[in-house]
């Protein structure tokens, strides 16, 4: 598996555990500190996989077969 997919993988893997995270925890005002810091490391953690994924699919583009130039230096030697 290349490097690309395995980070645009780690991308949807977070973006999905922080929406889980997230939409777990019911809001309200009496909400304990712990469950707060959890559901607000959800919300981390799913911004954090999108820009994952964003920089995954710009690795892949970057870093695709591109053609190969030859460059013939024959003709400047005449």
């Amino acid at each position: 598996m290349k490097g690309e997919t395995a980070i645009i993988i780690t991308g949807i893997v977070m973006v999905v555990s922080g929406l889980m995270s997230f939409y777990s925890i019911q809001n309200s005002q009496d909400l304990e500190p712990v469950l707060r810091s959890i559901k607000h490391a959800g919300t981390f953690v799913g911004l954090m996989g999108i820009g994952v994924m964003v920089a995954g699919i710009l690795l892949y583009l970057i870093n695709r077969n591109q053609p190969k130039m030859q460059e013939s230096f024959d003709a400047d030697l005449r």
